[in-house]
């Protein structure tokens, strides 16, 4: 077995592709199909003027997580990459962002090329504290579930070590091992940290078992026209996604659903919602979680971004909240602080989604009382309407912002911008 020496995240080989993903962007193709993408996107979503306002930091973080995926598709030469990460330093440069989709915070997102001509191994690491929710899940070509390996319970050395065998043959004896099929086409890993101060993130390589590829890799100009498909597909995606959630009225939340097409997670529930608000207004949503062992409350733009994350509240997981005496859970979404406990910090928006992530129910699946509904209210009457949320001072504030950053980092060692 490899001995793991290296940052899971922050290996030498995420940051040879981060660069080499910043050069792509350089090339004409790319920079030619970011401007048309953009005005392509713009005059589609008809954006009101703050959501105008987070357009360009947005964008680019969505389009250059097109240029960090597309340039790992290649399966006979297959790596381990991150695609979902904030914007750090790397050798001396700026990395930039790349979130997309509506992410999820708490999640470290990875994915490896798949043929289902080829075999595989999948090598790696679980951290001290084995998380609550990590799925190794195959893909086809449109987001499609092929297979699912649970992280959670997969069989694991004494060490922590495991090997996860990928090809198109039954298991048999094989410990860990994934059949994949003639559509597959990627792997697509979530690492989902409930508790940022201690979960890890598994360490993790790859090698395609067999002889030395039969075809050339991409040459540049071909990586630029694939990354440009990408980045327009994105685009479309996230587009499509926001504006069925605007469709919905505001300040409501659509019932609890679950699938495993274009790229939701099989056995994780959704409950997705928006808000629209008045400066002098909070909104308060009341979630049961329906026995789930994870949860989270993220907030994001119409651009499929998530919010400030490390030095702003931007969302809350179950680990990270109060539960009521009931065991519920009350938040206050409001774009400045309300002095309160479970407060998610819309970043100065008065508009914005909500995509609550329930996950790891059990054997019998979520309780009845699952869901979650909220409520416009005034700032004024907020000890009124949640008596039940505790009073936070300011240096309590302060020193929940100081460990969050300082938990955030664990999966960012390079610090952010």
């Amino acid at each position: 077995m490899t001995e793991h020496t290296e940052h899971p995240v922050a290996t030498a080989v995420q940051h040879e592709h981060e660069l080499a993903a910043l050069e792509l962007t350089e090339h004409p193709t790319v920079k030619a199909t970011y401007r048309t993408v953009a005005e392509n996107w713009l005059s589609r979503a008809k954006p009101s003027d703050a959501m105008l306002e987070r357009f360009d930091a947005a964008f680019a973080e969505v389009m250059f997580s097109a240029a960090v995926w597309s340039s790992n598709q290649d399966k006979l030469r297959p790596k381990v990459t991150c695609i979902t990460r904030l914007a750090h330093p790397v050798g001396g440069r700026r990395i930039p962002g790349s979130r997309w989709g509506i992410d999820n915070p708490d999640s470290v997102y990875r994915v490896i090329p798949i043929s289902g001509d080829e075999r595989y191994e999948i090598r790696g690491k679980v951290g001290p504290n084995r998380m609550t929710e990590n799925y190794f899940t195959l893909w086809d070509a449109n987001m499609g579930t092929v297979g699912v390996l649970n992280g959670r319970t997969m069989d694991v050395d004494t060490d922590g070590s495991f090997t996860i065998t990928v090809d198109s043959e039954p298991a048999g004896s094989r410990r860990n091992h994934v059949q994949s099929t003639a559509e597959a086409h990627e792997f697509y890993i979530r690492d989902v940290l409930l508790n940022w101060d201690r979960d890890d993130p598994n360490n993790l390589e790859v090698e395609r078992i067999g002889g030395a590829p039969g075809t050339r890799a991409r040459t540049l100009d071909e990586q630029a026209d694939a990354t440009a498909d990408m980045m327009a597909y994105f685009a479309n995606f996230t587009g499509k996604l926001s504006h069925g959630i605007y469709k919905m009225p505001p300040n409501h939340f659509n019932l609890a659903w679950s699938a495993d097409k274009v790229g939701a997670m099989r056995n994780q529930v959704y409950v997705m919602g928006r808000f629209d608000l008045q400066p002098d207004e909070a909104f308060v949503v009341e979630v049961s979680d329906g026995g789930a062992e994870y949860f989270t409350v993220p907030l994001s733009n119409i651009w499929g971004t998530t919010l400030e994350l490390v030095d702003r509240i931007g969302s809350l997981n179950k680990a990270q909240s109060v539960a009521n005496e009931d065991g519920t859970y009350t938040y206050v979404i409001s774009a400045t602080d309300p002095g309160r406990q479970n407060w998610i910090d819309s970043d100065g928006l008065n508009e914005g989604i909500l995509t609550l992530r329930m996950a790891e129910f059990g054997g019998d699946g979520p309780k009845e009382d699952l869901g979650a509904r909220g409520r416009v209210v005034k700032l004024a009457d907020l000890d009124a309407e949640v008596p039940m949320l505790k009073r936070v001072s300011d240096d309590e504030r302060r020193a929940e912002l100081a460990a969050r950053r300082t938990a955030y980092l664990r999966r960012l060692p390079e610090g952010t911008f």
